[in-house]
């Protein structure tokens, strides 16, 4: 999941163009991701959650611990981050591979993942090709855009949605998918699982991929020009009558 300015907030970029200006800024889960958390948890509520975990991973700063930790209170079992250098632009190439990184480590503590779910796309950098990076070069199958996802004994049946309805998908374990926002309604926090959530522990790895990890180079950020928009008095009371015509007139309406 991904740490991401709250929808509707006004981004701003710093002087020399290179970053978002976060002074002013309130941030949220990725809606893709808070979905595919969502949908973890009921999988793993669905196949007897003894047994099962939710693995929460995510790449940013220090500060993404807040996410985390809402993660918890929504049916994350267990919690990792990789803290992403401030000074790096993390492209989608960079975020693959230290995302893939995290992953062996904590397949090699662990046990493999039966499925890793991705979110389709960030809602702020929107690259549509993370999960499909991480799928790859952890040489599991992935299908992207899945609206609907039940588990049997040897893996997974996905559903992608159409115009003309759906495409079914059969995937053996291990395997990976990319979540879009509305298979599911993410559930609200309980005042238990708020409490529980602040004493979740959080495990910190070093998987920072290096600047030569990339492929693409940053040029520069900028806002598009604001839109002004300005109000004209035609007149007043019933002497307003005749402009208020010639603009009807103006705009074809006539």
């Amino acid at each position: 999941m991904k740490r991401v300015p709250a929808v509707g907030s006004r981004i701003n970029v710093t002087e020399d163009g290179q970053q978002v200006d976060t002074a002013h800024l309130g941030f949220t889960t990725s809606p893709h991701e808070e979905c595919a958390v969502e949908e973890a948890a009921q999988i793993v509520e669905r196949l007897d959650g003894d047994d099962h975990a939710v693995v929460v991973l995510t790449l940013g700063p220090e500060a993404s611990t807040e996410q985390l930790r809402y993660s918890a209170s929504v049916g994350g079992s267990e919690f990792a981050l990789v803290i992403a250098d401030g000074g790096l632009d993390w492209d989608p190439q960079r975020t693959a591979v230290a995302i893939t990184s995290a992953v062996r480590e904590l397949e090699a503590a662990g046990g493999q993942f039966d499925l890793i779910l991705f979110g389709n796309e960030s809602a702020d950098g929107g690259n549509f090709q993370v999960g499909i990076r991480v799928a790859h070069a952890l040489g599991r199958p992935i299908v992207n855009g899945i609206k609907g996802i039940d588990p049997h004994e040897r893996g997974f049946t996905a559903r992608r949605e159409t115009d003309a309805g759906y495409e079914v998908y059969e995937l053996e374990a291990p395997c990976a998918l990319g979540v879009k926002e509305g298979i599911n309604l993410p559930r609200y926090p309980t005042m238990k699982g708020r409490l529980a959530s602040r004493k979740a522990q959080i495990q910190v790895l070093d998987c920072a991929a290096d600047a030569d990890a990339g492929g693409q180079s940053r040029v520069r950020l900028h806002r598009p020009p604001e839109r002004a928009s300005t109000t004209v008095q035609l007149g007043d009371s019933a002497a307003a009558a005749p402009a208020v015509v010639d603009l009807l007139d103006e705009l074809g309406v006539l």
